[in-house]
């Protein structure tokens, strides 16, 4: 009986552990979600803005819904950002290739983080279906029945 408690207590803690790094794993997930929702619009604005006249009228976002009243001064040159706060003024065709490239890591990443969330996902299901036979096996009630 002892190592059956032992073997209940160890796959609890088997299972918390798994669940939390699931949560991780989610959160990573929703944190790329949105940098990849972000690079896409940026993407479709600059597509919008390479095609536009200079002096164009525009509006430009601010939050909350609010927006401001603007001209296209530059449609040539955009200041992009490039990692750490810093940001650059490079042409308008190199951004969009350059996000487009940020576009493909995320997606990668995505892609990758969603693999490894699967399999802990079926790893906990196994888990608790051998916690569930393990509570049966002590109460004695015979494995599969209601």
């Amino acid at each position: 009986m002892a190592t059956n408690d032992e073997e209940l207590r160890k796959l609890l803690v088997e299972i918390r552990l798994m669940e939390g790094s699931a949560n991780i794993l989610q959160s990573r997930l929703n944190i790329i979600s949105a940098a990849l929702g972000e690079t896409i619009i940026a993407t479709n604005a600059l597509e919008g803005v390479k095609v536009r006249l200079k002096g164009t009228e525009m509006l430009v976002p601010v939050g909350a819904g609010s927006f401001l009243r603007a001209e296209l001064s530059d449609v040539e040159r955009v200041i992009t950002g490039v990692g750490a706060g810093v940001c650059i003024e490079k042409n308008v065709e190199s951004s969009i290739a350059d996000l487009k490239e940020r576009r493909a890591e995320l997606e990668k990443s995505s892609e990758s983080l969603q693999r490894q969330l699967s399999q802990l996902l079926v790893s906990i299901d196994n888990s608790k279906s051998r916690l569930s036979q393990l509570i049966q096996q002590r109460t004695g009630q015979p494995s599969g029945t209601s």
